[in-house]
């Protein structure tokens, strides 16, 4: 009689999920628990770029809290946010919905919205200071045809935050399309026919069978793009630098400066750990308030 060795196939089913999961768990520590922690150490340590360096506790983070130039960019990502979140989000479910057909045209359409998205911030950024710039910009031009004066999107204070919007929601426009493109292609054709047989308009239709069915959908572009645009960088730096009196600077562009400008390593990354907590509240609490939503239907 043959022994059966121990464990047998549920053992290797298992092993084999272990060796599907290891490279992901592998990269996942080294890109990102790796350098969390890292973080977390250099930023308890006055440090510098040359490796100079010595334990402060809390100091940076004290420091941090008092810190107006640290307030200000908070301010101003927390109103970036809140300005393209909404925008994108409304935009490119608008644009699903207009380009959800089987036409050729609606296809070519789609691969030119999508096609913003995998420009470099570099060249986004060119285009948009071309467009935007009031030394002949194509705005300042198209003003002056209406015999307006330009206006200096990109050195008023009260400017320099709309035209960092404006550039990120065309830079981001993909993404959301395409996956609410995807969600609308799972909306059964019943629902739609249904609605139709009760001659509903189209605002009830989207009201009552579009939005709901594309919840789930809705929920993670607006928990994406939130993470996002709380890390926003590129465009703020070499679109308006930050200013004028850093009117528009973001805090991944305070802890850039503060970490390559004044070399104060430890200090910056107290600057990044503290926003990776607001991050990771800021999603958590989307996701809890979601869920408590789904759970008392």
């Amino acid at each position: 009689m043959t022994a059966r060795r121990p464990g047998g196939p549920a053992a290797a089913r298992r092993l084999g999920g272990y060796a599907f999961i290891a490279p992901f768990l592998f990269f996942y520590i080294v890109l990102l628990i790796v350098p969390l922690v890292m973080g977390i150490f250099i930023s308890l340590n006055r440090a510098d770029l040359f490796g100079n360096r010595r334990f402060v506790g809390l100091d940076n983070y004290v420091r941090l809290a008092g810190d107006p130039v640290f307030h200000q960019s908070l301010l101003n990502t927390f109103a970036l946010t809140l300005l393209i979140v909404p925008v994108l989000t409304a935009i490119t479910l608008a644009l699903a919905i207009a380009l959800n057909r089987p036409s050729r045209s609606a296809a070519v359409f789609r691969g030119i919205f999508f096609s913003s998205s995998v420009l470099s911030v570099t060249i986004v950024t060119l285009i948009w200071r071309f467009v935007l710039t009031p030394d002949g910009g194509l705005v300042a031009k198209l003003l002056g045809a209406f015999g307006e004066a330009p206006l200096p999107f990109l050195s008023d204070p009260a400017l320099t935050i709309p035209a960092i919007a404006i550039t990120t929601v065309w830079w981001c426009l993909g993404l959301p399309m395409m996956l609410f493109l995807a969600g609308l292609q799972q909306i059964p054709a019943d629902l739609y026919e249904a609605a139709a047989l009760d001659n509903a308009k189209p605002w009830t239709v989207f009201r009552r069978v579009t939005l709901p069915s594309l919840r789930g959908t809705l929920v993670t572009v607006i928990m994406l793009q939130t993470a996002g645009q709380l890390q926003l960088f590129g465009q703020a730096q070499l679109l308006t630098g930050g200013g004028p009196g850093g009117a528009s600077r973001p805090v991944v562009l305070f802890i850039y400066e503060v970490a390559f400008g004044r070399w104060e390593l430890g200090y910056a990354a107290a600057a990044a750990e503290a926003l990776f907590v607001l991050v990771l509240a800021l999603t958590g609490l989307q996701y809890w308030l979601v869920a408590r939503k789904g759970a008392d239907r």
